[in-house]
């Protein structure tokens, strides 16, 4: 399944809303979800407001650099994971105006945020499910994308008869990743050498 070939669900500014027949999965995608001047905006102050971090990790024994930069926003109260112990940042006014507009669509109470910023088309996320054993069976992840258009490749864990499906992830989109889908599928952010813009990318997190 490609939906870059479908340019008709790209040609206007109301909000499009895709529903994916995908076995073992929940995923929604809401085009225009925000308008491109409230997408301008948000891009611009989480650009230049946010506290950035770049991350480490160990691939054949070298240290090198996450493709990527990351920052963790969160309750107050809520206890970080290992991944994101010290890292939890209190929220502000951009992300809980995006919170609070998701929440009416989900009708949950997020958490955290994981905030990515890909600089470039070198910037990308390596196949992955997010959270880890029993977690993954029932979660809600909320991802909003600003700026620059990135494909989200998603494969299925065991079933290799499944096609890949590719999902342009583009400015003010809001893609839902609901129930067993993390159980069931990974995915991915690939590189790229064409020359383009940057992307910001928030993915809100519940687990139930």
């Amino acid at each position: 399944m490609d939906l870059f070939n479908q340019t008709s669900l790209f040609s206007t500014d109301e909000v499009r809303k895709t529903t994916f027949d995908l076995p073992g999965a929940e995923i929604i995608l809401f085009e225009n979800y925000f308008n491109k001047q409230e997408s301008k905006k948000l891009y611009h102050n989480l650009v230049n407001n946010t506290p950035w971090q770049q991350d480490k990790i160990i691939i054949h024994g070298k240290l090198i650099d996450y493709p990527r930069l990351t920052a963790w926003y969160g309750d107050k109260s809520q206890d970080a994971t290992s991944t994101e112990k010290n890292k939890v940042i209190p929220w502000n006014d951009e992300l809980l105006f995006i919170k609070n507009r998701i929440e009416k669509e989900v009708n949950i109470k997020f958490t955290r945020c994981l905030l990515n910023y890909y600089r470039d088309g070198k910037d990308s996320v390596d196949w992955h499910q997010d959270y880890k054993g029993e977690q993954r069976k029932n979660t809600v992840i909320a991802s909003v994308t600003f700026g620059a258009t990135r494909p989200f490749q998603l494969k299925h864990v065991s079933r290799s008869d499944l096609k890949r499906v590719d999902i342009p992830l583009v400015n003010g989109s809001l893609l839902l990743m609901q129930g067993a889908t993390q159980e069931n599928w990974k995915h991915k952010i690939p590189k790229t050498s064409k020359i383009i813009p940057p992307r910001i990318n928030l993915t809100f997190r519940w687990i139930g």
